[in-house]
């Protein structure tokens, strides 16, 4: 569970971070009986005890403070791969300025159910609450609240037995967007248990099939970096398993 070093300098991490790794907690006490699942930000704090007080510290459901030492960005809990943590404040705002003006480029590599029709394209569809369940976002007609803009491009590079193995990059960043919106489309991701929970999956995954691949951005002396994270052990065996086929 614990992340790989993929680049480091005095300012900016990279780290490979494995699925099941959650990156902070909530700030509220751990039920009775259970032990606190460890995070992310603990492990930074173990090894960069200086970091403690970079970034934004957020709020809880019960308003309290949590800190989020570094975070820039996040990944879900499931999804692996690339991320990039700020080790000092300048770092921090140079970083989020740069998310913030679309400046740096991600892509990520999934498994989607179903074999996509259109080799690649552009999904422009506006992301919304879900009326079925305050988990979930929708892009879909009957979304509620707020519609924000939301736009995906992608691109499959690999096809077989139901299956597709796509490469995909985001030009906005809602919470949810890639799983938002090839379930819109209706290819879902490979083991998404919050949009496909019925869709049972021949790969082997037991977690969402999404990896952040890849992840370009510039340091502070100007120089640009293009980080990338090798596929975890359940992505190389379901590339062998569908090429075996």
């Amino acid at each position: 569970m614990e992340p790989t070093i993929l680049y480091e300098d005095k300012d900016i991490l990279a780290i490979n971070k494995p699925a099941g790794l959650v990156i902070h907690g909530n700030g509220l006490p751990a039920q009775t009986g259970k032990t606190k699942e460890p995070t992310l930000v603990d492990w930074l704090l173990s090894k960069y005890p200086q970091i403690k007080e970079v970034g934004e510290p957020g709020r809880n459901a019960k308003g309290e403070i949590i800190f989020r030492p570094g975070i820039v960005h996040r990944l879900d809990k499931e999804t692996s791969g690339v991320m990039l943590i700020a080790k000092t404040q300048k770092s921090f705002e140079f970083l989020k300025k740069q998310f913030q003006n679309h400046e740096i480029k991600k892509i990520y590599h999934a498994f989607v159910v179903g074999e996509m029709k259109t080799m690649q394209g552009t999904i422009d569809r506006p992301i919304g609450r879900s009326t079925k369940d305050f988990r979930l976002w929708s892009a879909q007609r009957g979304a509620r609240g707020e519609m924000r803009e939301a736009i995906t491009d992608y691109k499959v590079i690999s096809k077989f037995q139901g299956y597709s193995f796509v490469e995909i990059s985001l030009k906005t960043g809602r919470t949810h967007q890639i799983r938002v919106h090839f379930k819109a489309i209706s290819y879902p991701l490979v083991s998404d248990s919050l949009y496909a929970p019925k869709h049972k999956n021949t790969l082997g995954f037991e977690r969402l099939a999404l990896h952040s691949y890849e992840i370009t951005f510039t340091d502070l002396k100007g120089i640009s970096h293009t980080i990338t994270a090798p596929y975890p052990e359940d992505f190389i065996q379901a590339l062998i398993l569908l090429q075996n086929h």
